[in-house]
């Protein structure tokens, strides 16, 4: 007989799944790899789709086999780097409508030439007759995606699988505006420094830039890909609907860094899953640390797509760091700076999660990257935010409203700007408190933000799909779902009753009348 006492020893017995990964590269790629490094340690199989233009996903990984396709994503390093350049210069023109005009103008021509090369590249996929075979035949569970780019989204529909993102933008919008109720009355648009709480003024630009999105979506997104979907999809499917009908939203987001808002049972916020306790340093970053006194670290980064700032900028920013008392650690790859101070230190990598979790770090100064941010907040480190592209903008501005960090905006940073932000997040207690309650926020939950994700893409392998959290709400013609048939149905019964009320009122009336007259 088996004892009992012995079954609190076995371990969990976890089916072994087999996922697809078509990821998205650069730092999307890099909190992906933090999923898939957890689910190889529980034993499932993975496969990652890889591109021949991949820059950071490796091919060679003991975490995965990968399916090297010679396709391009379009993603590439060089491409990246000059879209980067012509935002930066743009925003160095200064803060106005104008400025403003030629960033969206700019931005919607990259994104319409990035899903004209993409859409060529699914065509291939699809007429990769080997390939598509053997992804049939793969036998797997579900396809795990970015959906900030539409080619694992679509390929998923195509081999009819379940459906998990890892996400928080898809390539048309924030998240959730795909999902759930969005009241664009206290749900501020990416882009417009909004917070819950906006005056009329701000609910008029609200709506504006809602509909702008739109538009763009309309004009410079959705029409590349409609032929592609009529020739390899089912008929009542459209570019919209794909992402509706994905299984399960894993959220890089909790309602810490968040605005509250609506929601559905199939979004799992997993916001931080990426951070961890801090590690020690190695000898020569802890030697460094340690030297610094009493006077403690900053520590400088820009991301991964991001290597380098325009030289007078990189300028600017080594003579002011040279000023300090603290010492800095700065990840930078570009050519030395001529006036680099004693105290600052030149890395081409640094263990960031592990120097935020060090006591020393006083700062962080950071372009807003999500991985960045959150691992800012978990460990508690207030941040001084240069936000340059894509939404790191909206990042920094929910850590600056909460009033645990400063931002500087790039056309606005010059020697003072600089100095002046970093002397006030350090000097004033209250950047340090709010990032910390922050931090205690964060971390107080039932279960880990990595465990529930991983645990939730276990309960799709397991019941193969999670359709009954999933509203069909997508399927509704637009009026159907806002209820205009209903309403315009009442107010024409409604109007139809008035109608025979007023009638019969008359004829009663009438009725009357000729009484009387007979009775004269």
């Amino acid at each position: 007989c088996f004892p009992l006492s012995l079954i609190w020893f076995c371990p969990l017995v976890v089916h072994s799944g087999k996922v697809l990964v078509f990821p998205v590269d650069g730092s999307h790629w890099v909190n992906m790899k933090v999923i898939l490094k957890e689910l190889h340690s529980r034993g499932h199989q993975i496969a990652v789709v890889r591109q021949v233009d991949s820059w950071y996903i490796e091919e060679s990984s003991s975490l995965y086999t990968s399916i090297n396709v010679n396709i391009k994503s379009g993603f590439d390093e060089d491409f990246i780097t000059s879209f980067v350049a012509k935002l930066l210069k743009i925003q160095r023109e200064g803060k106005s409508a104008w400025t403003r005009f030629k960033l969206e103008l700019e931005q919607a021509q990259w994104i319409s030439q990035f899903h004209v090369q993409s859409s060529k590249g699914l065509e291939q996929f699809f007429e990769t007759k080997g390939l598509i075979k053997s992804l049939q035949e793969g036998n797997y569970d579900l396809v795990l995606t970015d959906p900030a780019f539409p080619t694992g989204v679509i390929l998923a529909h195509y081999l009819k699988l379940p459906l998990v993102f890892n996400a928080r933008w898809t390539s048309h919008n924030e998240g959730h505006f795909a999902i759930a109720p969005s009241p664009l009355s206290y749900i501020p648009m990416f882009g417009t420094e909004f917070s819950d709480k906006m005056s009329f003024i701000e609910r008029v630009l609200n709506v504006m830039a809602f509909a702008l999105n739109e538009c763009l979506s309309a004009w410079t997104i959705i029409p590349h890909y409609k032929a592609l979907i009529a020739k390899y999809l089912d008929s009542d499917v459209d570019y919209i609907s794909m992402f509706q009908a994905a299984d399960l939203w894993l959220m890089r987001v909790d309602f810490v860094f968040e605005f509250p808002r609506p929601t559905m049972p199939n979004v799992i916020y997993m916001g931080g899953f990426q951070c961890k306790p801090a590690k020690p340093l190695p000898q020569h970053l802890e030697e460094f640390v340690q030297s610094s006194g009493e006077h403690g670290v900053l520590i400088m980064s820009l991301g991964t797509l991001i290597e380098d700032l325009p030289r007078d900028l990189i300028e600017v920013i080594a003579k002011v760091f040279a000023k300090l008392p603290q010492k800095v650690i700065w990840r930078y790859k570009g050519s030395r700076p001529d006036n680099l101070g004693n105290n600052t230190l030149l890395v081409d990598w640094m263990p960031q999660n592990d120097l935020l979790g060090h006591p020393k770090i006083k700062l962080f100064v950071a372009h807003g990257g999500t991985n960045g941010v959150q691992e800012a907040l978990y460990h508690g480190v207030p941040i001084l935010g240069i936000p340059l592209i894509f939404d790191q903008l909206d990042n920094l501005f929910r850590i600056e409203v909460r009033g645990a960090g400063k931002n500087i905006p790039l056309s606005t940073l010059n020697e003072d700007t600089f100095l002046q932000g970093i002397q006030e997040v350090l000097s004033e207690p209250s950047y340090r408190l709010n990032m910390q309650k922050l931090s205690s926020l964060h971390r107080d939950q039932l279960m880990g933000p990595l465990d529930k994700a991983v645990w939730w893409i276990e309960f799709v392998i397991r019941h193969k799909g999670a359709a009954h959290l999933r509203t069909e709400s997508f399927r509704l013609p637009w009026y159907s779902y806002h209820c205009i048939d209903v309403m315009l149905t009442l107010g024409g019964a409604v109007l139809v009753s008035f109608g025979i009320f007023v009638v019969l009122l008359k004829s009663i009336w009438n009725l009357c009348q000729k009484k009387k007259k007979k009775q004269e």
